[in-house]
């Protein structure tokens, strides 16, 4: 699919590595979400396999790399997909312990506090901080699009795993509750693992969304 310059759209594709975290490693799939037109992009998470990324953006210039939160399957090749593109990362700073994990000789562009926007393609992702999963965790709403990109807070049937270091259950839901259930009903949900849902559908779901 394509889209002429100043009309984005939305390109994916999955790739396949691991998740590290506490001692553990686990195989894992992750989306690969591209927004732009034929001319320009950003990347939201930078897992796994830069060619696999690189084959989504194609020829397009990426205006910056989106990381909705720093665990190893969502950053790992950031910085090296900074060195093929030239584009910034992007993250909520509350993330720098989990970042450092796997990054501790490199370190993010620019920070991304709530509110933040970035345009591409005449249309504005802004991002909404939804601690819980990780306490940098943040999603990309894209109005115009009618879309938001949730990373590891809101799956299909739930929120994202609170099990593990510097995550935390409570919150988690108090985030979804405040930041994702205030979207509209039919707000696509894309998120970081697995397939698509929607706003009103997890609202609908979840017992702590009344």
């Amino acid at each position: 699919m394509t889209a002429p310059r100043g009309q984005a759209r939305i390109d994916h594709a999955v790739t396949s590595g691991t998740f590290s975290l506490d001692g553990q490693t686990f195989p894992v799939d992750n989306n690969i979400w591209v927004v732009g037109d034929d001319a320009e992009c950003v990347v939201i998470d930078a897992p796994h396999s830069v060619t696999d990324i690189l084959a989504v953006v194609g020829g397009r210039t990426v205006k910056a790399i989106l990381c909705t939160h720093a665990h190893d399957d969502h950053v790992r090749v950031a910085p090296e997909l900074r060195d093929r593109t030239g584009a910034p990362i992007l993250l909520h700073p509350d993330d720098k312990p989990l970042w450092q994990l796997t990054h501790s000789a490199h370190t993010w562009d620019r920070n991304v506090y709530d509110g933040y926007e970035i345009t591409v393609a005449g249309t504005a992702l802004r991002a909404l901080h939804t601690p819980g999963h990780a306490p940098g965790a943040v999603c990309y709403f894209a109005p115009e699009l009618g879309c938001v990109f949730t990373g590891d807070t809101l799956f299909q049937g739930g929120p994202g795993a609170t099990g593990r270091s510097y995550s935390d259950e409570d919150l988690i839901k108090q985030s979804i509750r405040a930041r994702l259930f205030a979207l509209p009903e039919d707000t696509v949900v894309h998120t970081g693992h697995g397939a698509d849902t929607t706003i009103g559908t997890e609202r609908k779901l979840l017992g702590f969304g009344a």
